[in-house]
């Protein structure tokens, strides 16, 4: 797919339905497109377009192994609901060949290191073969996302990125759950807008920005969304 034909499909796209968005890029990638998803809000939203759509998607979840028992309660509800195949994808090395390698509780004392080893490299390995992939990132979370594309190439994967929430609000995304009654993580009612790993991740204060409470205000991306 070659970069005038991404600007193009990005431009005639944008502004589109989320739903208008899968449909294109199922339409034209599948079997060969992966979805990552943390079982966050905007990625429960997207499972369920997904389902009614019908395609092959190669849906996965980076499973880091510090993840809630919520949110792995919420893949669950996921797949009975709409009976879609959601893959956990861990690191090549275990959790125990991990901390023999860097000592435990990496987190704490280098997250860029945790989560590319958890998250950034298993994708990468994932999405290998792939010829696009879809996040459920949307422009208004953070200055990296604020800077994509509907559609556009991913340089850091070397494959196409689907976003169809990016024109999306926290009230759309809400408003998408509650009227098609999607699963999501009960988190989101306890103070969570943004859930990653439970050692990183706290409720966030009245007024805070809705991912202060990941890293400990530390960062705001894990590195599969960062652009540098």
């Amino acid at each position: 797919m070659i970069a005038q034909d991404l600007t193009e499909s990005a431009r005639a796209l944008d502004g589109k339905s989320p739903e208008a968005v899968l449909e294109w890029a199922t339409e034209r990638f599948s079997p060969k497109i992966a979805m990552a998803t943390a079982f966050g809000a905007e990625g429960c939203c997207l499972v369920a377009m997904l389902a009614k759509i019908g395609r092959p998607v190669r849906i996965f979840n980076l499973d880091t192994d510090y993840q809630f028992e919520e949110t792995l309660d919420t893949r669950r509800r996921l797949i009975e609901k709409y009976g879609v195949a959601i893959e956990s994808v861990h690191a090549r090395q275990s959790k125990a060949e991990i901390e023999a390698a860097h000592g435990p509780d990496l987190w704490k004392r280098d997250t860029n290191l945790c989560c590319r080893i958890r998250k950034v490299e298993p994708l990468r390995e994932t999405v290998a073969g792939s010829d696009a992939w879809i996040s459920a990132i949307r422009r208004d979370q953070t200055p990296d996302r604020a800077q994509s594309q509907v559609v556009e190439w991913d340089a850091k994967f070397e494959l196409v990125k689907v976003n169809p929430l990016l024109h999306w609000t926290w009230k759309n995304v809400w408003s998408y759950i509650h009227t098609n009654d999607v699963p999501y993580n009960p988190l989101h009612d306890r103070g969570y807008p943004s859930i990653g790993c439970w050692p990183c991740t706290r409720p966030v204060q009245d007024g805070e920005d809705p991912r202060a409470g990941r890293w400990n205000g530390e960062k705001k991306e894990c590195g599969l969304h960062s652009r540098g």
